[in-house]
């Protein structure tokens, strides 16, 4: 929920930890001599310190500022500042309510002044500093008196290997307090972290994982970079907690033995867009959904990239790595339908611009894996994607989405489930947002205010590019479909599908859509067992019912062979693999077919 819409906290429940950090500190102050009657030094660096320190953490404020300023928006208007130190507590930048700052002058909170321990006693930035985790100091708690009027929520921002880059703090009038301020620090210093892992390893392998597959893609997904060898070269905060694991002992394992499996099969998962997360156990039998992420390299002449602390790749391991570096994300959809061609193809003009996108279809379709795949061929393809769901989401849900989602791209699931509220709420974010929009809907969207309609303003900004996923029973690929996700699968690829199994799928109506047919497949495969041919007996009894009356089973094998060759492109040797038949069959077959016509 915004901390706008709470009403103020005075009076505070807070854990025995936190009351035993607090007494650490003012321990630690005591120690130092430092003074809690009368003002404290507030001299700030001079000009050309400043600069010098601000050239130093030039990337650090890069990442952090567009941050910042999605973060102040959602506690504007509360009497509070949003404020980036280094990692000695100076101030770096600052941002916030202009009624504030006159206030805040006088304790400085501004660019240059130190706010170390050493230097303002116990405070939310130099304690969290010394804690290396996120702390709260309210009003008394503060070792100053001159500092009793605050209410600060500070967390450390860590980088990939776990050495402290600074603090993001959101102090404000202690009267403005409200307990979801922490949370907002905290998910916005995650979001930096992410980024700037990112950034280090945006050319090499990545495993994104959560024990949820639907936490995959959000703040809370565990991230570990993974060198050609298998060794974890970094990981974000999200993958230390659900792993139980500090950074030093992280970075002695491998994914070999976090996950049990290894850089091959884990980079060959990468180019596969249509593969749902692995479900894999960990250490102490934990249970996880990992998702492989891989970009080559690109080289651009006479451009010097950002830089990058990641280890440089092996030159013998380059040319493995870059073979599972996956093809543009939309070109990955198309497999000989003619609809899904020249839907790719609109979506490929409006990929320069963060055009608001409308996808419609059928439960099972793909909207959501063509929204990801916008995603991932846009420029914002190193930014979150982050997924809501419309028909179950309030206004604190929607405020943490598009927190989330800044500098990415969100998807709107079912937008036309959102209720009337959560709408206009919706239309206010959608203001100043950096934050490219997809939405899915099983019909048209239609304007209006009854149920199932978006009302007229929000729906003038969601429409600016409407695109249709057709039917599974209105394509034309789905024998390329099905081959395309057995061998999306490590443990299916290269499963025959023979000729009479591929010809009941065909006649199949798929109500379930792609979906449907993803799990009727690695279903009938289990069944026929490793390796061997996928067989009408192994598949469902009610899907095989649906074969029409008036078509023989040659006619819809024959169809089947038909469309089969069609995908390969002509390729008779190709569509006999993929049918799980000999070469000679499938041509005996298609001229007996012919032959019959005739």
């Amino acid at each position: 929920m915004n901390p706008r819409s709470r009403p103020p906290v005075t009076a505070l429940a807070l854990p025995e930890r936190h009351l035993g950090t607090i007494r650490q500190s003012h321990e630690r102050c005591t120690a130092l001599g430092l003074p809690r009657i009368g003002r404290p030094e507030h001299d700030p660096l001079g000009r050309t310190d400043l600069l010098q320190v601000r050239e130093r953490h030039h990337r650090l404020h890069a990442h952090a500022a567009p941050v910042m300023e999605m973060l102040f928006g959602q506690i504007e208007g509360t009497q509070s500042m949003v404020v980036l130190c280094d990692s000695a507590g100076t101030i770096i930048h600052s941002i916030g309510d202009d009624d504030f700052l006159s206030r805040a002058s006088k304790v400085a909170l501004k660019a240059g002044v130190n706010w170390s321990e050493q230097a303002k006693g116990t405070n939310a930035i130099g304690t969290a500093l010394i804690a290396e985790e996120p702390t709260l100091v309210h009003a008394g708690e503060h070792y100053m008196h001159a500092n009793h009027f605050l209410t600060c929520s500070a967390a450390p921002i860590f980088d990939p290997r776990g050495n402290i880059l600074g603090v993001l703090d959101v102090t404000g009038d202690h009267r403005s307090y409200h307990p979801h301020t922490m949370a907002l620090v905290k998910l916005s210093a995650r979001m930096i972290e992410n980024h700037w892992l990112g950034e280090d390893h945006r050319h090499g392998l990545r495993l994104h994982f959560h024990h949820r597959a639907d936490f995959i893609g959000t703040l809370m997904e565990g991230i570990l970079a993974v060198s050609p060898d298998g060794r974890v070269v970094g990981a974000n905060r999200g993958a230390l907690e659900l792993l139980g694991l500090q950074g030093a002992g992280l970075r002695r394992l491998n994914v070999q033995s976090l996950f049990g499996l290894s850089v091959a099969a884990l980079a060959a998962r990468s180019r596969q867009l249509l593969a749902p997360p692995l479900r894999v156990h960990g250490q102490q039998g934990r249970a996880f959904h990992v998702q492989a992420r891989f970009n080559a390299p690109v080289a651009q002449p006479g451009q010097r990239g950002a830089e990058s602390t990641a280890p440089a790749l092996p030159a013998a391991a380059l040319p493995a790595m870059t073979q599972a570096a996956a093809p543009a994300a939309l070109e990955h959809l198309l497999s000989g339908d003619p609809q899904m061609a020249a839907l790719v193809d609109k979506l490929r003009r409006v990929l320069p611009r963060a055009v608001p996108v409308v996808i419609v279809g059928e439960t099972g379709t793909g909207k959501g894996l063509l929204a990801r795949a916008l995603h991932q061929d846009s420029t914002r393809r190193d930014g979150p994607f982050v997924a809501v769901a419309c028909g179950a989401v309030d206004e604190a849900d929607l405020d943490t989405a598009f927190h989330q989602a800044q500098g990415g791209t969100l998807l709107l699931d079912g937008v036309a489930e959102l209720p009337a509220a959560q709408q206009l709420r919706l239309l206010h974010l959608l203001h100043d947002s950096s934050v490219a929009l997809v939405s899915t809907a099983p019909v048209k969207l239609q304007p209006g205010t009854g149920p199932g309609q978006v009302r007229e303003d929000l729906f003038h900004r969601l429409q600016g590019l409407a695109v249709k996923l057709p039917a599974l029973r209105e394509r034309s690929d789905l024998a390329a479909l099905a081959r395309h996700i057995l061998d999306s699968d490590v443990g299916t690829r290269g499963q025959p599908l023979t000729a009479a199994a591929l010809a009941q799928l065909q006649a199949c109506h798929w109500p379930g859509n792609v979906r449907q047919l993803q799990t009727v497949l690695l279903t009938a495969a289990l069944l026929a067992g490793p390796g061997l041919p996928i067989a009408p007996e192994h598949l469902p009894e009610d899907l095989v019912q649906e074969a029409p009356a008036e078509a023989s089973l040659g006619q819809i094998e024959r169809r089947a062979m038909e469309q089969a060759l069609q995908a390969a492109q002509g390729n008779v040797s190709l569509a006999a693999r993929q049918l799980g038949v000999s070469r000679n069959t499938l041509y005996r077959r298609l001229h007996w077919g012919a032959s019959a016509k005739n």
